[in-house]
Formats: structure tokens, sequence, C-alpha cells
């Protein structure tokens, strides 16, 4: 491969790993109507212990105001209770529905569950490396100030 198409199989490979990351939320939505962090949400609500929405926020990575938003809508749809701790009133205690449970557990697997075992098979070194250029990337694209969480989802579906 010349220097001159090594601009080229970049731009490809980014839009392989989009399309990916949108032929699997799409996947995600027909079978189950939910969105990736809607999902990611679900997951941790089912196995964290008496979770509040600031735990929830902190397990996947997401702001306190896009969780409570995400909620709102599975709670909606009757995925999720939310009700006050009889422990502590100050509490609000989130858990799954007995059709969040049924979701849990027939819902795929978020992509980045795939693709942190696969990364996680490789060498330190590798690793440290596609980090490396992954960010050169990202600010490349004026991307590096952006806030992100690790989810490999469409733009569109985080809420």
């Amino acid at each position: 491969m010349s220097t001159a198409e090594l601009p080229d199989h970049v731009l490809v490979a980014l839009r392989r790993i989009i399309r990916a990351t949108d032929l699997h939320s799409r996947k995600l939505g027909k079978k189950t109507g939910l969105t990736t962090p809607q999902l990611v949400i679900i997951q941790a609500v089912g196995s964290l212990k008496d979770p509040t929405v600031s735990d929830i926020a902190k397990a996947v990575s997401l702001s306190l105001a896009t969780v409570t938003t995400i909620l709102n809508r599975l709670e909606r749809n009757g995925v999720v209770n939310r009700a006050r701790s009889a422990v502590d009133r100050r509490r609000v205690i989130v858990t799954l529905t007995e059709e969040g449970q049924t979701l849990r557990g027939s819902a795929p697997k978020p992509l980045q569950d795939s693709f942190v075992a696969k990364f996680s098979r490789l060498e330190t070194w590798e690793q440290h490396s596609i980090v490396a250029a992954l960010e050169r990337v990202a600010t490349m694209m004026d991307a590096d100030e952006l806030d992100a969480a690790p989810l490999l989802a469409s733009g569109d579906e985080v809420l």
C-alpha cells in the first residue's frame, strides 16, 4: 500500500466501525425496541444492589441528566420502577420490572462487550498502541474535547 493510499484506508476503517455500530444498534432496536444506552442501563440496574440514579450513572459513565432522561422513558414503558428506600427515604431506588428482567435476559449483548473481550486478549503494548492511535484520530477529527461514554452507539440513540 502506497503512502498516498493510506488516508483512504483509514477513512474506510473508520466508516466500517461506524457502520458496524449502526447495524448493531438497528439489530438491537428491532429485537428489543431498545437503544444501546437503554440496554446498558437495564443491565446496570439488574446487576447493582439497590441502585440509585447516581449509582447507575457512575456504573455506565453517563451524566445524571442523561441517565434520568433514559430512566424516565424506561419507566414510562414499564421496564423500570423507582421508589423511595424503606431504610433511607432520601434515596430513590431503581428496580427492573418483570418486563425489564425479560428484556435483560433476552437482549443481545452490547457491541462494546464483544469489543472489550477481544481487546482484553491483546498484548498490553498493542492495547496502548490502539488507544494512542485512536486518541490521535479523535484529535485530528476535532473530537478530542467531546464528552463521550464508553458505549458503541449512534449519537442519535443516546437518549
